[in-house]
């Protein structure tokens, strides 16, 4: 069984500036992946553009250049790709770790692949895997979906949105661009005010000159074969329906850190237990990264404000 200093659960930025500082400071280390080098960025829409500009995206001072000051996502893909693979970084990609067990003073790791000791452990495994579902009859039909790729697949056909996040939006804009008839279900009284800003201007004047039909302050309360039922302030509306992509958001996954030992708040944000110092959880040796210390707050961390993260955890694991 191999044993590392540092074993990195999750090959995202996050994870991957961690593998880069582990490097630099001579520690033997492992990044374990489920899926491809930046999993999440490469399941997010195709044309998705980053909010931020292209050198907050940047890991380790290593220069980003894009087209536009704010990169997409196929720029994002190759910036990554060629830090892991100029850096020959010690990665093992779609390997799914199952089990991490506390045997002091080691950590043992079993994943479908294989089984690794690790002194210490990083979890820097984001937010993107669980969607937060809407609960309601008809969400398991074949024609509902969490996650939006390609706009193409809903041309010609009548689509719901729901949500009013980014994800939400780009989604709703994209497909009525290309021939779909798009109703976006919104909960609130408005697009969501963390939208793109560039973006929500785009949107609102949509759905004024009636291009995007929009509920506000409504819910969905049936996902039906051709129809979908919502609550609105009008009281309950029938619609043809095709597809729904019910774009709600994201979040953790809280079993896995409740497996780990580490400990969640007890209210609805679950912040998970750890030192903003060091990183370090209520376990010992145990550290988080990136997005996933933000619990269900998963607008608080991103890419640009958590890559001091990786040397924040290097240099206290050094100083152990």
């Amino acid at each position: 069984m191999q044993e590392f200093d540092v074993l990195i659960i999750g090959g995202g930025p996050i994870g991957i500036a961690c593998g880069l500082e582990a490097k630099k400071k001579g520690f033997s280390y492992l990044i374990v992946e489920k899926g491809p080098i930046v999993n999440s960025l490469f399941n997010y829409p195709v044309n998705m553009q980053f909010f931020s500009s292209s050198e907050r995206l940047e890991i380790d001072d290593i220069p980003f250049i894009s087209k536009e000051a704010k990169p997409k996502r196929n720029e994002a893909l190759e910036y990554y790709r060629r830090i892991v693979t100029s850096n020959q970084l010690n990665i093992h990609l779609f390997e799914k770790v199952l089990e991490v067990q506390r045997q002091p003073p080691l950590f043992v790791i079993k994943t479908d692949k294989g089984q690794y000791s690790a002194k210490n452990i990083i979890v820097a495994t984001g937010f993107y895997d669980l969607p937060n579902k809407i609960n309601v009859p008809g969400e398991d039909l074949p024609k509902v979906s969490h996650y939006y790729k390609d706009p193409h697949f809903y041309a010609s056909q009548k689509l719901a949105v729901v949500g009013a996040s980014n994800s939400a939006i780009d989604a709703a804009l994209e497909c009525w661009r290309k021939g779909s008839e798009v109703t976006l279900i919104i909960r609130g009284p408005e697009v969501g005010q963390r939208v793109k800003y560039w973006v929500r201007p785009d949107i609102i004047n949509r759905i004024e000159e009636g291009s995007i039909k929009a509920y506000y302050n409504s819910n969905v309360k049936e996902i039906r074969p051709t129809e979908l039922i919502i609550d609105t302030p009008k009281g309950e509306v029938t619609l043809e329906n095709d597809f729904v992509l019910a774009l709600t958001g994201y979040m953790p996954n809280f079993e896995f850190l409740e497996k780990l030992g580490i400990e969640l708040s007890k209210d609805n944000k679950r912040l998970p237990n750890y030192n903003p110092e060091t990183m370090e959880t209520n376990i010992d040796g145990l550290f988080l990264a990136g997005v996933i210390c933000g619990g269900m707050e998963t607008h608080k961390w991103f890419i640009e404000n958590s890559r001091i993260h990786a040397p924040i955890i290097m240099d206290a694991i050094l100083k152990k």
